[in-house]
């Protein structure tokens, strides 16, 4: 693994990570009647502390970028999901919650996780695939799941509302991931003129407006521990099977291999969900204290 790809992406994490819980600290306050809907942004873009969240992820995402240019998918999405690593940290100074069995766990699993899938798997580059099919296959199941995850979640105001809006942009973050690079191939082998006339770059910024709209939802309807882990979890899965499915990124197949990778995906899994409902993330202690004060 390249250095300079392993210090990106950590980095992009980093930025994520923090930018985050701005985010979630300005969409809270934000109006109800705003869900699901792109007047939340508008109303967003007036508080500062959202802006600085949005120039953080952006600074992140165009890490990432960088390092998804230099690095396989597939190497890469793992490492991304550290950043949740870096918002207990910033939520753990809001709140002065010490880490506990339950973060330590959380950062255990959710570091060996992600070097037990890159040293089993050790993801390396490959020829992409042709068949448009498959390309547009696995981009609509995506897509489509996504949509299909967002119309639920309006439709039932359920309480998994904000897990399952996070998780549909978890799954377009990682397909935004996956053409991103595809975008930055393009604009290598032929410059502005070549990324200009294709779809992709397009594709990129709506996924992107699209998944920010349905994190800032989940951020305003409930606290971070309720929705960063679901979208922690998800963009990498997504982003591992684009990058294999039609990006050509190749794993090591052999029975071993594929055991020690779900091993890592799993744990990683684990680890996002440990820490997502730490004491320690904004909301939590508010949420428990309100909890405790309707049972009393």
């Amino acid at each position: 693994m390249s250095v300079l790809v392993l210090v990106l992406s950590v980095s992009a994490a980093c930025c994520l990570g923090i930018g985050f819980v701005l985010q979630q600290n300005a969409a809270q306050h934000a109006p109800l009647g705003d869900f699901l809907s792109p007047r939340l942004l508008l109303d967003l873009i007036r508080v500062p502390r959202w802006l600085a969240g949005i120039g953080l992820m952006i600074c992140g995402m165009g890490l990432g970028a960088v390092a998804l240019g230099r690095g396989e998918v597939s190497l890469v999405e793992p490492l991304l999901a550290t950043n949740l690593l870096f918002a207990l940290l910033l939520s753990r100074h809001q709140t002065r919650a010490p880490l506990g069995r339950q973060g330590w766990a959380g950062l255990l699993l959710l570091a060996g996780g992600v070097t037990a899938f890159i040293v089993a798997g050790q993801p390396r580059g490959g020829t992409a695939v042709t068949d448009p099919l498959r390309h547009w296959l696995i981009i609509g199941v995506m897509v489509g799941g996504a949509l299909a995850l967002a119309a639920l979640a309006k439709r039932s105001r359920l309480s998994a509302a904000p897990a399952l809006l996070a998780v549909a942009a978890g799954m377009l973050y990682g397909v935004q991931d996956a053409l991103t690079r595809v975008s930055g191939q393009r604009f290598g082998a032929g410059g502005w003129s070549e990324l200009l006339t294709s779809w992709q770059p397009y594709a990129v910024f709506a996924l992107g407006v699209t998944g920010l709209v349905l994190v800032q939802s989940a951020f305003e309807t409930a606290p971070l521990r309720m929705s960063l882990p679901a979208l922690t979890a998800a963009q990498p899965l997504a982003g591992i099977v684009c990058g294999v499915g039609f990006l050509g990124d190749r794993l090591r197949t052999d029975a071993g291999a594929l055991a020690w990778q779900a091993v890592g995906l799993a744990g990683v899994v684990v680890g996002v969900v440990l820490l997502g409902l730490h004491p320690a993330m904004p909301g939590a202690a508010e949420r428990e204290r309100g909890e405790m004060r309707s049972v009393t």
